[in-house]
């Protein structure tokens, strides 16, 4: 395996374990006991993920992820740290666009479970530079591998907004890029653990602010592959409200970008009508129904209309 793996912490021992850990990966590993001399090596190589203590004497290893992110931004990193705290976890976060916290001590499967899904995140960087239809199409199957209750979903979101682009007549080059943006809008849930994603209860207040990250952990990625913004801009507002409750930024009505509100029908739609850990599937009427209710708040009315008008228009000509 080509992409190579940086380890980061001041302790000998730490890095001793760490090694054992990926002795057998397969993985190209390196290890330092120097932020500084960390720095270096990201000068002269590319480095898929990068893993680091955090209460290190040169600096702390937020501050380094933070320096790194500025030379090699494409890097995924994780912060190993002995202190689990949720305002470390924040800074981290932010600062540094930070992949996986990890807490001391680690338990060794969920390690090289982070660092594996790092390497994902790093591939999916790299192919979405080649703006191919097909490894875009791929990468949104890859990513629905990590949740089995939403296979198909970037096809069936596809579309669904491929309906209301019909009757807005929007031109055809938008409209693939919204066929693109539906199947990478939830790119960014590579970096969710499969635990929150899969989760059958009601999540945290922390899981949630990890789970309101991804709309922007995508956008960030799909921005690093030079895509076009109309993807970028489904990818990231795909979860805001047309009444400003939505995230990341709360933007409301027409101030939200018109691609990410056609998207977020159609991905309300499906979210409705196909089983998820949490309920089952609702019927179409009761899906029609609550969309009815969601009108001029949760999703822009207009639209709603012309997706169910796509819906019953096809329905008829089914039936004729």
């Amino acid at each position: 395996m080509s992409e190579p793996i940086l380890f980061v912490d001041d302790e000998q021992h730490v890095l001793n374990a760490l090694q054992r850990v990926f002795s057998e990966s397969g993985l190209e590993t390196v290890f330092t006991r120097s932020p500084i001399e960390a720095l270096e090596l990201c000068r002269s190589k590319k480095f898929a993920v990068i893993v680091s203590d955090n209460m290190m004497p040169e600096m702390k290893g937020i501050e380094l992820l933070t320096r790194i992110k500025e030379e090699s931004p494409e890097t995924v990193k994780c912060l190993l740290t002995a202190h689990a705290d949720l305002d470390t976890a924040l800074q981290a976060i932010n600062s540094g666009e930070v992949f996986r916290f990890i807490v001391k001590p680690w338990r060794n499967e969920e390690l090289y479970q982070a660092v594996s899904e790092g390497v994902a995140r790093f591939r999916i960087w790299d192919a979405l530079r080649q703006h191919d239809e097909g490894v875009l199409h791929s990468l949104a199957e890859t990513i629905e591998l990590k949740d089995h209750y939403t296979r198909g979903h970037c096809n069936r979101v596809a579309d669904h907004a491929l309906r209301i682009c019909e009757l807005l007549k929007l031109p055809s080059t938008t409209s693939r890029e919204i066929r693109y943006g539906s199947w990478l809008h939830d790119c960014g849930k590579i970096g969710v653990p499969e635990t929150i994603l899969n989760s059958t209860c009601m999540l945290s207040e922390q899981e949630m602010i990890v789970v309101r990250k991804h709309p922007e952990w995508g956008a960030n990625v799909a921005q690093q592959a030079n895509l076009s913004p109309t993807l970028i801009n489904i990818i990231r507002h795909h979860h805001e409200r047309f009444d400003g409750t939505g995230y990341p930024f709360g933007l409301k009505g027409v101030s939200i970008p018109l691609e990410a509100r056609i998207v977020a029908v159609a991905d309300v739609f499906d979210a409705l009508t196909t089983d998820r850990p949490y309920k089952p599937a609702m019927s179409f009427a009761k899906a029609h129904k609550l969309m009815g209710d969601m009108r001029g708040n949760h999703l822009e009315g207009r639209l709603v209309d012309m997706f169910f008008q796509t819906l019953d228009t096809e329905k008829t000509g089914s039936e004729g």
